[in-house]
């Protein structure tokens, strides 16, 4: 806690006077580029992965960067995803997984997470489609592989839970909004992004 409170007087004292200007127009409105949706896990960091400055990105976390479909789960996720879309009027949306995800690991050992974690147990329930899938199609993968493998379609299955989105349906259909999917490399700070073929493309420095 003690660096924590340091690092609160560092902003203060630091940050902040450098940039007042900017946080006095963010007192009064915003205007995000893009709703961010990634995973919980401390290692995430959307404003330093993407170098952008506080106010650029409306973001949404949670265990595993899940997308429960529309009408599945009456939570945060549908109400953030709408008040990004129809409020604040963002046309970009981003999911980003990563590597050594612990949602995923959890994911492929699910019923073995059951009694320790109730309640991650039946988070995880909504990325069942995720679960199928790796199981009926990677029979042959294991270990990082495996794990690999579940991470990136992942974030497939839940691009594919956005479009369940009413408001999100309509704007695809008209050309108004782009959905991108992005797998983080911890351990390289490589992003790799989604193409409409289902493969993944290394981004460029």
């Amino acid at each position: 806690m003690r660096k924590l409170i340091a690092g609160l007087h560092e902003f203060q004292t630091h940050y902040f006077d450098k940039h007042r200007e900017m946080f006095q127009k963010l007192s009064h409105e915003q205007h995000p580029r893009a709703l961010f949706i990634t995973c919980c896990d401390s290692r995430i960091d959307p404003n330093l992965l993407t170098q952008t400055e506080p106010g650029e990105l409306f973001i949404m976390r949670n265990i595993g960067n899940i997308i429960p479909p529309y009408g599945a789960n009456n939570g945060a996720e549908g109400a953030a995803i709408e008040y990004a879309v129809q409020a604040l009027g963002i046309n970009q949306i981003i999911v980003c997984g990563h590597s050594d995800c612990g949602a995923m690991k959890g994911l492929l050992h699910l019923n073995e997470i059951a009694e320790e974690m109730p309640s991650v147990y039946h988070w995880l329930k909504h990325a069942e489609a995720t679960r199928r899938l790796i199981k009926e199609n990677y029979q042959g993968y294991k270990g990082e592989d495996l794990l690999a493998a579940t991470i990136e379609e992942n974030v497939l299955t839940q691009i594919e839970n956005l479009r369940t989105y009413p408001s999100i349906h309509s704007k695809l259909h008209r050309g108004e909004m782009t959905i991108h999917g992005w797998v983080y490399k911890i351990e390289t700070g490589g992003v790799f992004v989604y193409t409409m073929e289902r493969c993944y493309i290394q981004a460029q420095h």
